[in-house]
C-alpha cells in the first residue's frame, strides 16, 4: 500500500512537471509559427490554383469565396485572394492575421484524380517513351519513391516513376508492419540528449496520425503491452511512455495506461506469469505495408503520375548546362525487364529513392561517389495466431543481445521481430536459421511454459534491409543518421535516403522541395497532408455489410476485401466467381483457410501485377502468412493470371518455378524443410518406435517397410473416407524426403522424430495416420486440412 501511494504520488508530481514543460515548449512553438505568419504575410508566394470552390471561413461566422490560397511552408494558410485580387488590399493589417488562422473549408480541398482508374500499364509505357520531357523522373518504386511520385504530380510537376522490380518488392514489403513514432529513439533522445532524435520521433508521430487517416482502410491503431517483472521499472517505464503520448500531442492515439497483473494475463492469457508485477499498454498504428506501398503508386498514377514496374535504370542521361558548363543528370536510359526494349526518359530532375541500392545510382552519376549506406538485415517469422491475443501487441525492450522484438497480431497471424544485423546488399534477402531461432528464443522468455513455442510453428519467415545511411554532408561521415538524409550532387542528382517507413510522406515533401529549388521547378506547396490514398475516401467500417448483403459473399471474405481494397472492394466482388453453392452465392477461395478469393487474382493484374510472385506475396500476402498454403494456391493464380496476360504453357512453367524458388529461400520454405531431411536423426524412446511401427504397419499391410497412395486409399476406403488423389499425392511428398514416390518406415520415424522436438508441426500424413489408427472400428471422418501450426502429435498413444 505504502508503495501505491509512492508511486501514485511519484506519477503525479512527475507527469504534472513533464505535462507543463512540453506544453510550454508546445505553445512557444505554435506563437513562433503564428509570428511567422503574420510577419510574412506581405511576401507571399502564389501557390497551386484550385480548380475547385473552396470556402473560407473567418472563425466560422463570414463566409466567403475564393479562388488562390497562398500557403506557408508550414502548410497553414499566407493569403487569400478573390478573383485574383489579393485581401491585404481590401482589409487592415489585422484582419490580414485573421486570415492566417482562417479555417478552411470545402467538398474537396484538392482537385480530383486525372483518372478514375490506374492506366494500364501499357498506356504507362507509352506516356513514357513519348513525352519529350517530365518535370521530375523518380527512380525506385518503394514507399520513399512512390510518395515522391505522389508529392510531385499532386503540386502540379509532371512526373514519372521507374521501378527495376515491383513496387514494394524490396524492404517497404518486409517490415514489422508498424507505423510508429520509435519508443526506443524517445528513449535515447532523452538518454543522450539527443536532439536530432527527439525531431525525428516527433515527425514520425505527426506522419503516423497522418498515415491512419488518409489509408484508414488498410491501418488502424493497435494497443501494444510491456510486460514488467521488476518494480523499479514501472515507474521508470511509464514515465518513458507518457512522454511518448505527450510528445505526440493531438496526434495521441489513445492515452497510455497502466495494468496490474491479474489484468495483464487476461489480455494477455500467453505472457509468463512468474515474477509478472504488471504492464504498461500504450498504442501505435499497424499496416498493411505492401498493400499501403502499392495504394500509394496507385494514387500517384490516377493523379497523372507515369508509373512503371519492372523499369530497370540503365545509366543515366546527362546534359551540359549552358550557363555553368557542367554535365547535369537530366534522365535515365530505362529498360523493360519483361521485354527487354530500352528508350530514353528524359526529365528535368531526378530522384535517386532505391532505398539499399542508393549507391549504385549514385556511382551511375560519380563512379567515384563514396557510399552512403550501410544495410542491416531485419528478419521476422511468422506464426499461427493462438500465439497472441487478436488484439494485443506485445513489446520486449530489451532482448539477451540488447535488441527490440516486437510480437504482434496481424492479419489473424503472430508476426514477431525483428533482428538487426550487418548484411550485404542484395535483391533476394534470405532469413538465416539462426536469426529465425534467436527470435524464437526470445519469444519463450516471454510466453508462458503451458505454451510450446515449436520451430515447426514458424509458417513463414523474411529478411528485409534496412537502408542506414551516413550522412555525406556531416562532418562526421561514418556516423550513422537515424533520420532521413537528401543529398545533392554536382549534376544536380537528387539523393533521398534512410528514414523510416512512417516517414515515408514528409522524407518525399522535403526531396521535392530540394528537387524544386535546385532545379527551378514551379510548382505550390505539397498537398499530401490529408490526401486519401487509393480505397480510403469511402470506406467505412461497415462497408464489408454491403459486400456481404449485395453480392452474396462470405462475411470473412467480404471483411478482408474492405480491409485490403476500401472502396475499391466493390470492383473486386464485380469479378468475383460464382461457387455453385446456397451459400457463399459468390467467391472462390484461394487456399480453404485464408480469405483471398479468384477475383483477386484478375484484380491484381489491373494493379500492374505482372508475376505470380507479386500476387504471392503483394497483391495478396500469401506468401508473408503461409508458404505452404501459397505454394499450394499457385498452380490456380499462374492459370487466371496467365489468361489475363495471355501467357503460354511455357511461361507459365516459368512463373511456376521462379515462385516456388522465392518461396524457398526469401520467405523461409528452405529454412522450414529442412526440419525434415533424410539426414535427419531418430531420437525416440524404444517404446516409441514400436508405438509409430505400430502404426505404420496400419498401412502397410504388406510388409513392405513402405507405404503408398494405394495404401494409404485402402485404409480410407475401409472407414468409408473419399480422399482426392492429387491431395493424397501432396500428402506423402511432404514425408517422402528422397523423393521415391513412397513413405519408407524410416522416413515415418524421422517425421515422428521431428513432431516430438518440435522442429515439425502440422504434417497431414501424421494427423491422419493417427486419426485413422484411432478410428478404423468407428469410421469416424478423418480432417486432412493444413492445421496452421499443427497437432501436437508426439504424445498421442
Amino acid at each position: 500500500m505504502a508503495f501505491q501511494k509512492a508511486f501514485k504520488g511519484t506519477v503525479l508530481v512527475g507527469g504534472g512537471a513533464l505535462a507543463t514543460v512540453l506544453g510550454l515548449s508546445q505553445f512557444a512553438q505554435y506563437r513562433r509559427k503564428q509570428g511567422e505568419y503574420s510577419l510574412g504575410c506581405k511576401d507571399y508566394e502564389l501557390g497551386f490554383q484550385f480548380c475547385v470552390d473552396v470556402r473560407v471561413s473567418l472563425h466560422k461566422t463570414c463566409m466567403f469565396p475564393i479562388k488562390m490560397l497562398a500557403y506557408s511552408r508550414e502548410g497553414g494558410v499566407q493569403m487569400c485572394f478573390c478573383d485574383s485580387t489579393p485581401y491585404e488590399t481590401k482589409m487592415s493589417l489585422s484582419s490580414v492575421i485573421i486570415v492566417n488562422l482562417a479555417y478552411v473549408e470545402a467538398a474537396e480541398c484538392f482537385t480530383e484524380p486525372v483518372n478514375r482508374e490506374p492506366p494500364s500499364r501499357e498506356a504507362q509505357l507509352l506516356t513514357l517513351q513519348n513525352t519529350p520531357e517530365f518535370d521530375i523522373l523518380v527512380i525506385g518504386g518503394g514507399a520513399t519513391g512512390s510518395g515522391c511520385a505522389l508529392d510531385a504530380v499532386t503540386r502540379g510537376l509532371k512526373t514519372a516513376l521507374v521501378e527495376r522490380d515491383d513496387f514494394s518488392s524490396g524492404t517497404s514489403s518486409r517490415s514489422t508492419k508498424l507505423i510508429h513514432g520509435g519508443v526506443r529513439y524517445l528513449q535515447k533522445a532523452i538518454m543522450k540528449l539527443d536532439i536530432e532524435q527527439y525531431r525525428m520521433v516527433k515527425e514520425a508521430l505527426h506522419e503516423r496520425a497522418n498515415l491512419l487517416e488518409i489509408a484508414p482502410h488498410l491501418s488502424a491503431p493497435l494497443p501494444i503491452m510491456l510486460p514488467i517483472y521488476k518494480w523499479w521499472q514501472l515507474p521508470y517505464y511509464w514515465v518513458g511512455i507518457k512522454l511518448y503520448d505527450l510528445v505526440a500531442g493531438s496526434n495521441c492515439l489513445k492515452s497510455s495506461y497502466v495494468l496490474s497483473k491479474s489484468r495483464a494475463l487476461e489480455h494477455f492469457p500467453m505472457l509468463q506469469k512468474d515474477k509478472l508485477v504488471g504492464a504498461i499498454v500504450y498504442y501505435d498504428g499497424q499496416h498493411n505495408d505492401a498493400r499501403m506501398n502499392l495504394a500509394i503508386a496507385l494514387t500517384a498514377a490516377r493523379y497523372g503520375a507515369a508509373t512503371a514496374n519492372y523499369m530497370e535504370v540503365v545509366s543515366l542521361l546527362k546534359k551540359t548546362d549552358p550557363e555553368t558548363g557542367k554535365d547535369c543528370v537530366r534522365g535515365a536510359r530505362c529498360k523493360d525487364v519483361l521485354t527487354g526494349q530500352e528508350f530514353d526518359v528524359r526529365a528535368k530532375c531526378v530522384i535517386n529513392a532505391t532505398g539499399p541500392f542508393t549507391d549504385s545510382v549514385r556511382k551511375m552519376d560519380d563512379k567515384n561517389a563514396a557510399a552512403i549506406c550501410q544495410p542491416s538485415a531485419g528478419v521476422h517469422i511468422v506464426m499461427p495466431g493462438y500465439y497472441s491475443p487478436e488484439s494485443m501487441g506485445l513489446l520486449d525492450p530489451a532482448t539477451s543481445d540488447g535488441r527490440v522484438i516486437f510480437f504482434l497480431p496481424w492479419q489473424k497471424m503472430t508476426i514477431a521481430g525483428t533482428t538487426d544485423t550487418p548484411t550485404d546488399i542484395t535483391s533476394h534477402p534470405i532469413p538465416s536459421e539462426e536469426d529465425i531461432n534467436f527470435i524464437l528464443n526470445e519469444v519463450r522468455n516471454y510466453l508462458s511454459c503451458d505454451v510450446e513455442v515449436r520451430r515447426g510453428d514458424v509458417l513463414a519467415a523474411w529478411s528485409g534491409i534496412r537502408p542506414l545511411v551516413t550522412d555525406p554532408n556531416s562532418a562526421d561521415t561514418q556516423s550513422i543518421s537515424r533520420n532521413h538524409v537528401v543529398d545533392i550532387s554536382e549534376s544536380g542528382l537528387i539523393t533521398i535516403a534512410g528514414g523510416k517507413w512512417t516517414t515515408y510522406r514528409s522524407m518525399a515533401e522535403d526531396t521535392v522541395n530540394a528537387a524544386i529549388k535546385t532545379h527551378n521547378l514551379k510548382a505550390g506547396p505539397s498537398r499530401t497532408v490529408g490526401l486519401f490514398l487509393q480505397g480510403g475516401k469511402d470506406w467505412s467500417p461497415t462497408l464489408y455489410i454491403r459486400l456481404v448483403q449485395d453480392y452474396g459473399l462470405e462475411s470473412e471474405v467480404a471483411q478482408h476485401l474492405a480491409a485490403t481494397y476500401g472502396d475499391k472492394a466493390f470492383e473486386v466482388a464485380k469479378m468475383a466467381s460464382v461457387t455453385g453453392k446456397r451459400w457463399p452465392v459468390v467467391g472462390v477461395r484461394l487456399v480453404s483457410e485464408f480469405p483471398y478469393i479468384e477475383a483477386e487474382v484478375k484484380y491484381g493484374v489491373k494493379e500492374y501485377a505482372c508475376t505470380a510472385v507479386d500476387m504471392i506475396s503483394r497483391r495478396t500476402r500469401l506468401a508473408f502468412l503461409n508458404v505452404q498454403a501459397a505454394e499450394e494456391a499457385l498452380p490456380r493464380i499462374v492459370e487466371l493470371m496467365g489468361r489475363e496476360l495471355n501467357w503460354d504453357d511455357r511461361k507459365k512453367e516459368q512463373e511456376l518455378e521462379t515462385a516456388r524458388k522465392f518461396l524457398y529461400y526469401e520467405m523461409g520454405y528452405k529454412s522450414r524443410s529442412e526440419q525434415l531431411t533424410d539426414r535427419s536423426e531418430i531420437s525416440l524412446l524404444p517404446s516409441d518406435i514400436d508405438r509409430y511401427k505400430k502404426r505404420f504397419h496400419k498401412f502397410d499391410a504388406d510388409q513392405k517397410g513402405f507405404i503408398t497412395i494405394v495404401d494409404v486409399q485402402r485404409v480410407l476406403e475401409s472407414i468409408n473416407v473419399q480422399m482426392d488423389e492429387n491431395t493424397l499425392h501432396e500428402i506423402l511428398n511432404e514425408v517422402d524426403l528422397n523423393k521415391n514416390g513412397q513413405v519408407e518406415l524410416n522416413e515415418f520415424l524421422q517425421l515422428m522424430s521431428a513432431i516430438q522436438k518440435g522442429r515439425v508441426s502440422g504434417s497431414r500424413l501424421a494427423i491422419l495416420m493417427k486419426t485413422a489408427e484411432e478410428n478404423l472400428d468407428r469410421r469416424v471422418p478423418i480432417p486432412v486440412d493444413r492445421s496452421c501450426g499443427g497437432l501436437d502429435l508426439s504424445t498421442s498413444d
